[in-house]
């Protein structure tokens, strides 16, 4: 059998959300060595400087000594452009997301917020090769910046892609809607016939969101599907070591 790799994912990291994600996270580690993606926000909502938390910032760091990886989230994860004039935008971003940061603005505006968020990681020595935006939503202007940052990949709930082309590489993966009970019932009824799907793919990613971890239902759920997919062999990798490893090694031999 092929190996199988598993990548455990949190979004929307900071130090508001830390509180949410903490016991999960030692749940996790009571585990074994377990590499975790932290989606890095550098102000989620205008709120979180993390620049102005030391104590998060060194918690940061011992993950990244762990083997984790910290990948760069949006800037603010709000999405605050001014209000959307056509019904598929408003769609994109009044019913599908409130938080699609990325969607709406221009190339400019998309590199200067790309720019303080590598610089972020610069500063506090993160090493830094994805991106991920809110809600997995790049407008135009948004992937024409993204393409000359010389970041390594992003993502979306499928696929990653390859920067600066955006060539396509298949990653399924998993996600909750976790704000109400119905979404959690139907979002465990989806995840288990999409996991079936791709038992034997290569790679699946597990997508982990603060919301997740307000409700023991869904908190369980990940818990136990994680333990699940250790136990049928799948491999703990962080994104960037499993690209290295499958994807971008062999494109440079070839």
């Amino acid at each position: 059998m092929a190996e199988r790799s598993l990548m455990l994912v949190l979004h929307d990291v900071a130090p508001e959300t830390w509180p949410d994600y903490r016991p999960f996270v030692e749940a996790v580690d009571a585990l074994g060595q377990i590499p975790i993606c932290w989606l890095v926000v550098p102000d989620f909502h205008r709120r979180n400087r993390l620049d102005d938390h030391v104590d998060f910032r060194r918690l940061l760091d011992g993950r990244l000594a762990r083997g984790d990886e910290l990948i760069l989230h949006g800037f603010y994860h709000a999405d605050e452009a001014p209000s959307p004039r056509t019904p598929r935008d408003w769609f994109m971003r009044r019913v599908f997301t409130h938080e699609g940061e990325f969607y709406p603005l221009s190339r400019e505006e998309s590199a200067r917020r790309l720019q303080r968020g590598i610089e972020l990681f610069q500063r506090h020595q993160w090493p830094l090769h994805g991106f991920v935006a809110p809600a997995w939503l790049l407008g135009p202007g948004a992937r024409q910046a993204l393409a000359a940052t010389g970041l390594t990949y992003t993502s979306d709930p499928g696929h990653f892609y390859l920067l600066p082309d955006y060539r396509t590489v298949d990653a399924p993966g998993v996600v909750w809607s976790a704000r109400s009970a119905w979404r959690r019932g139907m979002s465990r009824l989806v995840s288990e016939r999409m996991l079936k799907r791709h038992q034997q793919s290569p790679v699946l990613r597990l997508g982990l969101h603060p919301v997740d971890m307000r409700h023991g239902f869904s908190r369980q759920y990940w818990l136990d599907l994680l333990t699940r997919l250790l136990a049928d062999g799948h491999k703990p990798v962080t994104k960037i070591d499993w690209l290295d490893r499958h994807i971008l090694a062999s494109s440079a031999a070839a």
